[in-house]
């Protein structure tokens, strides 16, 4: 029997440029995100640069953030975004992101041991949009089991 994790995607389009007044906020509060995320309970993994994150990655555009990670479970993913100091980071993104019309973040599970391509994300993100919420492509407001 396999074994799976979750994969998630989400990208953000900034309303202003990194190194603006405007996201100083968002910039100084990062490092402490992502060393919270790197300790939570079922956190595998997470896209970075030599740098510690992924701000740097600009594969949807240079004004479009990306985040990319590999969770155990959903409920690890969900503890981590909902009920830890990234909620906090969360509630402000309003402050600091353009409103999306499109989905932004997508689910989606993976044989355990393995790690997602940005294009593979790219495709799930583009399916999800396209489609809706599936079995490949998912959110948490409507899951899939992993198959």
């Amino acid at each position: 029997m396999i074994d799976y994790h979750l994969a998630q995607l989400n990208i953000a389009k900034m309303k202003f440029a990194m190194d603006s007044p405007e996201l100083a906020d968002f910039v100084a509060r990062l490092e402490d995100i992502n060393t919270l995320a790197d300790a939570s309970p079922g956190f595998v993994w997470r896209l970075q640069t030599d740098t510690g994150d992924a701000t740097a990655i600009d594969f949807f555009g240079s004004d479009t953030l990306v985040n990319m990670s590999v969770w155990q479970n959903v409920e690890s993913l969900h503890d981590y975004v909902y009920r830890s100091a990234h909620k906090e980071v969360l509630a402000r993104r309003k402050e600091w992101f353009d409103r999306m019309l499109e989905a932004y973040s997508v689910l989606w599970w993976i044989p355990a041991e393995s790690i997602p391509t940005l294009e593979e994300a790219a495709q799930r993100l583009e399916q999800l949009q396209n489609h809706g919420p599936s079995a490949a492509a998912f959110t948490f407001k409507q899951m899939f089991p992993p198959q």
